[in-house]
């Protein structure tokens, strides 16, 4: 498929979710026009662009998370089904709530758009609903590899504590192993809607941990302070523990310390001597937290 053609087709896609845009500058309504473009009552435009994303920051903001990391990312989720088990789940639980043939879903903090792409084929294929999807992140990097999926999703590069979208417009909210901004969630949220929140377990690539850290206190990882957060907001529904290993080749191996902000702290040689493993079995550890507004 040609750039143009994605634009245009993405373009049309964002037709689909023309009520529920605001502008990020000054929070009017906003229409898609037939120039590929989103514009508010007071003619703030943002264009599609020929990748099939659109930037709905007033301002450009630079992130740490690189277009390697991505790449790195999308190989290791696609080819290795890494987070397939926690994708599953996930369909498994929107598709029992019940919210009909059509459901709205916001990817908060989506990065390069595996796990919303997962998601929706799991819920499509267990259900028969529609999900209309759209993910958002703050890296433009992470959007531009999410753009490249030929699905019809809407990708844009978006502030998560000042999204671009009125209120009350989502049935589901995702955020999968990435910041939060709680007041803005609920915001977002449909009455009867639910957030759903992946958080790393103990266990959470401990191999990788015990291999590139000699301090004993980051071997495993503590969620409760962030699920105490969680519970402050919301109203706990469901608690889900996702546990499981994925045998990792050597290929594999390098995916994963390229995608991990845990390598960011870890010495050059540790994670030399780990990238030396022809293969390895990796714990994926996680929680999923479902929940809803309290009333």
């Amino acid at each position: 498929m040609n750039k143009v053609t994605k634009r245009r087709r993405r373009t049309d896609y964002a037709r689909y979710f023309e009520d529920v845009f605001k502008c990020p500058v000054c929070g009017e309504d906003m229409k898609v026009t037939d120039s590929c473009q989103l514009v508010c009552n007071r003619n703030h435009s943002f264009d599609f662009a020929k990748q099939g994303y659109v930037n709905l920051l007033p301002k450009h903001v630079k992130t740490k998370y690189t277009k390697d990391l991505f790449e790195a990312r999308k190989s290791l989720m696609t080819e290795e089904s890494f987070f397939k088990p926690v994708t599953d789940k996930i369909a498994g639980i929107i598709g029992k709530y019940g919210f009909g043939e059509k459901v709205n879903l916001l990817d908060m903090g989506c990065g390069e758009g595996s796990h919303l792409t997962a998601v929706r084929k799991a819920v499509k294929e267990a259900s028969g609903a529609e999900i209309m999807g759209a993910g958002v992140d703050l890296a433009k990097e992470g959007i531009l590899e999410a753009a490249k999926q030929e699905d019809d999703l809407l990708w844009a590069v978006s502030d998560l504590a000042n999204t671009p979208f009125k209120a009350g417009k989502f049935d589901v909210l995702l955020n999968i192993l990435s910041p939060s901004n709680y007041e803005e969630f609920k915001r977002l949220m449909k009455n009867g809607g639910l957030v759903i929140k992946v958080v790393p377990g103990e266990n959470y690539l401990k191999e990788l941990r015990y291999a590139l850290f000699e301090e004993k206190h980051k071997h495993s990882y503590s969620n409760t302070d962030t699920i105490d957060r969680f519970t402050e907001h919301f109203t706990v529904v469901e608690r889900w523990p996702v546990s499981y290993t994925v045998n990792l080749t050597n290929r594999a191996v390098s995916w994963l310390v390229k995608m991990t902000p845990l390598a960011w702290e870890a010495c050059e040689d540790r994670i030399k001597a780990f990238l030396k493993h022809e293969e390895i079995s990796m714990t994926v550890d996680t929680e999923i937290i479902v929940g809803r507004k309290k009333e």
